[in-house]
């Protein structure tokens, strides 16, 4: 009974797991490092004393997946959602509770890629994690879309950008200077170059179509050339993150494993184990489970936030460009901060600048393929206001990591920085257009594939 409660993954798939405890650990990313910080022990002493085995394995992946993390007094919100939803309740409300519910299962989904790597090996697991890091934010996006709700779409995710580039890492470097007073904060240069560079790509692609609109003689005239240019550069984003994956997980691999090598053994009891706690196959139905219930909590969001939107008294903007990212990803950011108190800048940084860096030159120009398949115009072009703040912040962020070394002074200016455009965006109050459908070109009805 010990080994089938303790070892849950021989029942599953085996005696053995692919590839050494090293190259184990080295599956492991920032962004897992940095939930992991959110995770608690499970005590399965009442689970031992079930004997039917079956239903101890069950009960051993219930306990692990529902209550082995802090943030399990959220889950109560999903429930409440749907009771919420089906009785007709207040559309604020609906929305409210689908936005906590869906932060603790943005930690889970990161837990179970976690789990999952531990089977597949370093290589597949930090392919899932990069597929899955940003899973929040990329379905809520396609029912967006299916809603033909761009502007949502662009502010969403310009939101989750700004908050990681700004917030995250300005609070971490903030939190750890305090925390760190005595203490010369250092960090690996070269994977913040890399992020930059790719950040600064990104800013390349979104300015383009705002310079071509700006400088044509109409916005009629310069609509379709426009929305060319934007499908052309989403596809030269999505092959340099293309670039990018190989360059992380297979030529220089050593640039991305430093930290973890030098630092993973002095996790106690977050890191230190080098095993899975479920098997493969509940690790895998337990994500697909989650990513079924991310879609139907983004789906009330996505419905609902206008009407949130009217009852508060504030824009949709700041919505979805400041609460949306703030609730939806604080987990991940919760984790990122306290490894800045560590003085362990590389994961902060890691976590920060890696979802920041996967939402503009992967999620976004995926959503405008997304987009471009499903018969609707959604282009780059994310307006002056909102391409300004962006570029602002990836400027703001280059100069602030540029030598190697961090204070609480750095991480109080992009505080600073975050607030000034969380108030430019909260006094704006733009109306919501909806996108034109093109009129031509195959429609999916992404709702019917969620919810097959």
């Amino acid at each position: 009974m010990a080994a089938s409660l303790t070892e849950p993954w021989v029942l599953e798939y085996g005696n053995s797991l692919k590839g050494s405890s090293k190259e184990i650990r080295h599956g492991r990313t920032a962004h897992n490092m940095s939930s992991s910080s959110l995770r608690k022990k499970s005590d399965l002493t009442l689970v031992s004393k079930v004997r039917c085995g079956l239903l101890r394995q069950f009960l051993t992946n219930l306990q692990e997946v529902i209550l082995g993390t802090k943030l399990s007094i959220l889950f109560p919100a999903i429930p409440l959602a749907v009771v919420a939803e089906y009785h007709g309740f207040g559309r604020p409300w609906i929305f409210a509770l689908s936005l906590l519910g869906l932060t603790p299962l943005a930690e889970r989904v990161s837990f179970l890629t976690e789990q999952i790597a531990y089977y597949t090996g370093p290589t597949v697991g930090g392919l899932l994690n990069a597929t899955c890091g940003n899973a929040t934010e990329l379905i809520i996006a396609i029912f967006a879309l299916s809603q033909y709700k761009i502007d949502v779409v662009k502010y969403s995710l310009l939101g989750s950008v700004l908050s990681n580039l700004l917030l995250v890492l300005g609070t971490s470097l903030f939190c750890g200077g305090i925390a760190n007073l005595r203490k010369e904060q250092k960090y690996d240069r070269r994977q913040a170059d890399v992020n930059s560079l790719l950040l600064l790509l990104a800013l390349l692609c979104h300015s383009l179509p705002l310079l071509f609109r700006m400088t044509g003689a109409s916005t009629a005239a310069t609509a379709d050339p426009t929305l060319q240019l934007s499908r052309a550069s989403s596809i030269v984003m999505l092959i340099a993150y293309l670039s990018y994956l190989v360059f992380q997980l297979f030529t220089h691999r050593q640039l991305f494993e430093a930290q973890e090598e030098s630092e993973d053994d002095d996790l106690n009891g977050v890191s230190s184990s080098e095993e899975p706690v479920i098997g493969f196959w509940s690790g895998f139905i337990w994500l697909v489970g989650m990513t079924a219930v991310i879609s139907l909590l983004s789906e009330y969001v996505v419905e609902t936030i206008e009407a949130a939107s009217d009852s508060w008294g504030i824009s949709v903007s700041f919505i979805s460009i400041i609460l949306l990212p703030i609730v939806g990803n604080a987990a991940e950011h919760a984790g990122a901060i306290i490894f800045a108190f560590k003085n362990k800048l590389d994961i902060s940084l890691g976590v920060a600048l890696g979802s920041a860096t996967q939402i503009s030159m992967f999620v976004v120009p995926l959503c405008v393929v997304f987009a471009w398949i499903m018969g609707i115009n959604m282009d780059l072009n994310f307006n002056l206001l909102e391409t300004g703040s962006l570029a602002l912040s990836i400027i703001a962020v280059a100069f602030t990591l540029q030598d190697g070394t961090s204070h609480y002074l750095k991480g109080l200016v992009l505080l600073l920085l975050y607030i000034v455009i969380g108030a430019c965006f909260f006094v704006s109050k733009t109306p919501l257009h909806h996108v034109n459908i093109a009129n031509s070109g195959p429609k999916i009805d992404v709702e019917k594939i969620f919810r097959a």
